[in-house]
């Protein structure tokens, strides 16, 4: 991160003043069509959920997800409970035009129903922080339809995305992070170009300092995406470790230690190194997703699954990382089961990406 994890550091002690909600000229001209004086402008959770459920009255229901509560321990927690919701939206040109989703229709794909998912399911949870990859309707959607409700977002995209090789793209992918004005108040952010030995890379982070406003508490939230495909785990190892080793520098210091949070899509099963390195960082790190199975040490069976032609994949690719030493998981969100998603996978007519959104309650412990 070079200087910018000392500028976001001086930054827990001072104020700045919250952003301006994106003018209405950045929408989406084809929602606003759709919409007048609708889902772009209201600055109401309820009556924009409504809306997305009633563009969406053709489609199958979206799948019922249980929050389950997590007694993780007997510690007290100084408050502050927030939500957050971790999740690779799959960018739309990468879906119409690359991923080849072979038992997916073409119609399923189309952004003029998949946005409405999309908001669907973010809107259905209402985090607190937001984290996402693979964004490309960044500008012309989520920024403006999301700061209408209360959020403040930052954006980093892939500097050679492979959005931009399909005909007809709306620009490059890449990480964005949105937190809850009314329940953070922003002291800096950051966007990382993660090096693998001091080589860039194409993946990057987004690392935002936030302030709690119901008790002072600072957070570290970092949202992240790591190189895909088999045959490239050594290359994610060295991007994770890049990204842990600025993060050290940031949260870790002798006059205070500050909740780090590690979101992302990580493209790595439990079994790679780069999933060992996060577990055994000095940085207390663990995942959240743990807490739902019997033993406490198991994640998931999968977060995403999906057929290509090169098979079917299942697999857990993505992790919530936080601080055990300061945070606590109150709760996580289920997957869905193998007979919600059906014979064809994701992504589907009811559920818009290959992945499957974690959401996770969390407080700050004492």
């Amino acid at each position: 991160m070079g200087g910018g994890a000392g500028r976001l550091y001086s930054a827990l002690n001072r104020p700045q003043a919250l952003p301006e909600p994106a003018p209405e000229s950045a929408l989406d001209p084809a929602f606003c069509t759709e919409h007048k004086e609708s889902i772009v402008r209201s600055s109401d959770p309820e009556e924009m959920l409504r809306q997305c459920e009633d563009a969406l009255r053709d489609r199958p229901p979206r799948f019922h997800r249980k929050l389950v509560h997590v007694n993780e321990d007997g510690n007290s927690s100084s408050g502050g409970h927030f939500r957050v919701m971790q999740w690779n939206i799959l960018a739309q040109a990468l879906g119409e035009g690359m991923d080849s989703f072979v038992h997916c229709p073409l119609e399923a794909l189309s952004w003029s129903q998949r946005k409405y998912l999309i908001l669907e399911e973010i809107l259905t949870h209402r985090p607190h922080v937001l984290c996402l990859q693979e964004v490309d309707h960044f500008f012309d959607t989520f920024q403006p339809v999301l700061s209408s409700l209360g959020y403040h977002g930052h954006f980093c995209p892939k500097p050679w995305s492979p959005c931009l090789d399909v005909e007809g793209n709306n620009g490059p992918d890449g990480c964005a992070l949105f937190y809850d004005q009314a329940e953070f108040e922003l002291l800096d952010s950051v966007n990382i170009r993660l090096s693998a030995m001091r080589i860039p890379t194409n993946q990057v982070a987004v690392v935002t300092m936030l302030r709690s406003r119901s008790n002072g508490r600072c957070l570290c939230v970092a949202a992240t995406h790591l190189k895909a495909r088999a045959g490239w785990e050594r290359l994610r190892t060295a991007q994770g470790c890049d990204l842990l080793r600025q993060l050290q520098g940031l949260v870790k210091r002798p006059e205070r230690d500050v909740p780090l949070l590690v979101c992302g899509d990580f493209n790595a099963v439990p079994s790679e190194e780069v999933y060992r390195r996060f577990r055994t960082s000095p940085l207390c790190l663990d995942s959240a997703y743990k807490k739902l199975s019997t033993d406490g040490a198991t994640e998931p069976a999968y977060t995403t699954w999906k057929v290509r032609p090169s098979g079917e994949c299942c697999s857990t690719l993505d992790y919530i990382w936080y601080g055990s030493d300061s945070l606590r998981v109150e709760a996580a969100l289920q997957m869905p089961t193998e007979e919600q998603i059906g014979p064809n996978r994701l992504p589907s007519f009811n559920y818009p990406s290959d992945h499957l959104s974690l959401v996770c309650d969390f407080s700050f412990r004492d």
